[in-house]
């Protein structure tokens, strides 16, 4: 009587070469059939500015491009609550904008700020931790404060109240720097649902970034 073989037989099968997940990301940056109007002068002179300087124009730049009315105002506002002097660090400013785009699930923003947090700390990790879960992190007590009431302003702003308030001047806040935190608090929630509502896509050099 003949034996069975029993032996199982592999095949060598050769995965396909895939696409890159972010493949068309720097070409159809939203969902939405925009086209871009011709820049004012201002506004061309800051996309020249971020070519020389970041090497590419953020995506939600040319998002914004279909009406420089709209872009100037995001530009403006950007800038004033991201680099103008304030209380807080660049830094900090990052790390509060990536906790809010956590609890929002912006990819945008997550990895444009993700990519910010990374490059500005010096520390990827920490960048990583401020995607996944801020509370992860060995953050001091002035940071953690900032990212709990900035969070906590994200998502239940109507609880806000002020015990939060006196937390933060605990950590060594003072009140300008309370309306900081929520400024940016603010304008984050504000960007992630726009990003979220038309597809926005990051800008494909960023997931490289300070890796």
């Amino acid at each position: 009587m003949a034996k069975s073989n029993n032996k199982t037989v592999t095949k060598n099968i050769t995965a396909k070469p895939r696409a890159s997940a972010t493949e068309g990301d720097d070409t159809a940056v939203s969902a939405l059939d925009l086209p871009p109007e011709s820049l004012s002068p201002d506004m061309a002179a800051y996309f020249k500015k971020c070519e020389e300087k970041l090497g590419f124009v953020p995506n939600v730049l040319k998002a914004y491009a279909f009406d420089n009315a709209k872009l100037s105002a995001f530009v403006a506002m950007y800038n004033d609550l991201m680099l103008a002097p304030s209380g807080l660090s660049k830094l900090e400013r990052e790390m509060i904008a990536v906790a809010v785009s956590s609890y929002n699930r912006c990819y945008y923003c997550l990895v444009a700020h993700g990519a910010a947090v990374r490059a500005l700390s010096g520390d990827p990790a920490l960048g990583e931790l401020m995607v996944m879960n801020y509370r992860a992190a060995r953050l001091s007590r002035r940071e953690r404060a900032m990212l709990d009431f900035a969070v906590k302003l994200a998502a239940e702003p109507w609880s806000v109240e002020e015990g939060d308030r006196a937390a933060l001047r605990r950590a060594g806040f003072g009140d300008r720097d309370i309306w900081d935190i929520s400024a940016v608090a603010a304008f984050f929630n504000m960007s992630n649902r726009i990003a979220s509502a038309t597809d926005m896509r990051p800008n494909s050099v960023y997931h490289g970034q300070a890796r």
